[in-house]
């Protein structure tokens, strides 16, 4: 008598895992939750700037610059799930939702961002391949730290210190990114993502000067745009951040490449929404197309399936993963200090 082996028991470790996943229901769109974030965060993004124009040219002002802050980050992570086709499967409604959000409302080139991300995704913490962690203005190794130049080397020595400080200007390096990537060819639907960039540019700065003095005006700006920029980068820097990073070409499988350069943060449905699920950041890299909503219910299927393989798996409290980070971008700036 002849028989079947069992595909799922004869693949690799990832498609097990895979196979767990699937037959849990995980990976099913949600097009009921999604209808309802995308209604509650649209409302509220719209209710903050009729709060602006009724208010004037007030103090109170500054508190609609924080509340703004916060939604253009959470409309940042509306456009990240369309990226990774958890809204829609097709791409063209996901490319015209994705620059709608991105572009038109917070003024973000969805088209650079989903280009960077997915290198991002196929080689994390990778220090020749993953945008992420290029040795730009940090260093994310002692390798990195001892060929720094420029401007990473100056700011490579305190950068532990400097970090959260630097992140103020993140909101305006991404509207910068921007601009720099529909510049210049190569980007799909160049012209465009030009056009609605420039749109919100001009309907966003020209809403300030109407309503504001042009002091208030540039108060506004920069607490929107600093709190912004501090809100995605604490949203993403305790994701890889101190996590191993590779070179060259690392023997790992896929499984254990995303698991073992990703950290997952614990915490309840707060944590949740003012993460966007990023806190699930093991199961997101696994699985970039399931909807937020179900990482929580995939964390203890993976979490367990890493223990039965013995793949180390690392979850840590929100402050325990910036302390990680933090560690880390002083121990990887140690070379430079030892210049001095």
């Amino acid at each position: 008598m002849t028989t079947t082996e069992n595909p799922v028991s004869t693949g690799s470790d990832f498609a097990r895992l895979s196979h767990r996943i699937s037959a849990a229901g995980l990976m099913t769109r949600r097009p009921g939750y999604y209808t309802a974030r995308f209604a509650v965060v649209g409302g509220l993004f719209a209710a903050g700037w009729v709060a602006f124009a009724l208010l004037g040219n007030s103090w109170w002002q500054l508190a609609v610059a924080a509340f703004q802050a916060v939604m253009f980050a959470q409309i940042a992570l509306l456009s990240h799930d369309l990226a990774h086709k958890q809204v829609f499967r097709r791409r063209r409604p996901t490319e015209i939702a994705g620059m709608l959000v991105g572009n038109l409302g917070i003024g973000m080139s969805y088209g650079w961002w989903m280009d960077k991300h997915t290198r991002h995704h196929a080689n994390p913490n990778h220090e020749e391949l993953d945008p992420d962690v290029d040795p730009d203005i940090l260093v994310w190794s002692k390798d990195q730290a001892r060929a720094a130049s420029g401007v990473a080397k100056f700011i490579g020595r305190y950068q532990a210190f400097l970090f959260f400080p630097l992140l103020t200007l993140e909101g305006l390096n991404l509207h910068w990114s921007g601009i720099r990537a529909v510049s210049k060819p190569g980007l799909r639907r160049r012209g465009v993502e030009a056009a609605l960039l420039a749109t919100h540019v001009v309907v966003y700065l020209g809403a300030l000067v109407t309503v504001l003095s042009p002091g208030m005006a540039l108060l506004f700006f920069v607490v929107h745009q600093a709190l912004w920029g501090i809100y995605m980068g604490s949203i993403f820097a305790p994701n890889h951040k101190g996590m191993p990073t590779l070179t060259g070409r690392p023997e790992l499988d896929f499984l254990r490449k995303q698991v073992l350069t990703s950290r997952n943060v614990r915490g309840g449905v707060v944590t949740d929404v003012a993460l966007g699920g990023l806190n699930y950041q093991i199961e997101h890299h696994l699985f970039p197309s399931m909807p937020s909503p179900h990482l929580r219910r995939a964390q203890p299927i993976v979490q367990g399936y890493c223990a039965e393989l013995g793949i180390p798996y690392l979850e840590t409290s929100l402050v325990e993963s910036y302390r990680q980070a933090l560690t880390h971008l002083h121990e990887a700036g140690a070379p430079l200090r030892n210049r001095s």
